[in-house]
């Protein structure tokens, strides 16, 4: 199995070439953090950075975010516990709770679900037969690595730049940075 990384648009696709049939016939499965998960954190950590109530329109406006696309998630992220909302002049829209207390894991769960699915199903449920028998092994390492990171990293970590070693630890390291392709 390879992974790897490249930024597409306002998305991080993280690759995960699978050692199946599919792969020989050239269609690698790819998982990737999308566009709406980009975009909640993104208007969060510019929530977390103001001291008052922000519209959604400046959040659009200040992130470089569709509007319509933007009130979507602001909804999700709303429902999900993350935000508050208040309208009159006044209103817009506030962290529901301190920077620090909010996880990037606790975004991405909010507005795209658990993590690390496979075929929409959680990876200790998969049951594999003869060759692929120690596989759900590599899914739920996969899944432990990325709560490793995102689950110990807060926005306010992010906002201050003050990131964690589990994150620094793979920054640091040139091949991190490097994209592979088949």
């Amino acid at each position: 199995m390879a992974i790897r990384e490249r930024i597409h648009g306002s998305t991080l696709e993280v690759l995960v070439e699978l050692p199946t049939a599919i792969d020989r016939l050239g269609q690698n499965r790819k998982m990737q953090i999308p566009a709406k998960a980009d975009y909640a954190i993104r208007a969060l950590l510019t929530l977390a950075a103001s001291d008052v109530s922000v519209s959604a329109e400046h959040l659009a406006l200040e992130q470089e975010l569709p509007a319509k696309f933007l009130g979507a998630i602001l909804s999700d992220l709303r429902r999900g516990g993350l935000v508050t909302s208040q309208r009159g002049p006044e209103g817009g829209f506030k962290l529901a709770h301190d920077a620090d207390q909010i996880t990037i894991a606790d975004i991405l769960r909010v507005v795209s679900g658990p993590m690390a699915g496979v075929r929409g199903m959680r990876p200790e449920t998969l049951v594999y037969e003869g060759d692929a028998k120690y596989l759900r092994e590599v899914w739920i390492a996969v899944r432990g690595a990325l709560r490793e990171v995102l689950e110990h990293v807060t926005l306010g970590q992010v906002l201050r730049g003050e990131l964690p070693d589990t994150v620094t630890r793979f920054t640091t390291e040139s091949d991190s940075w490097v994209t592979r392709t088949p």
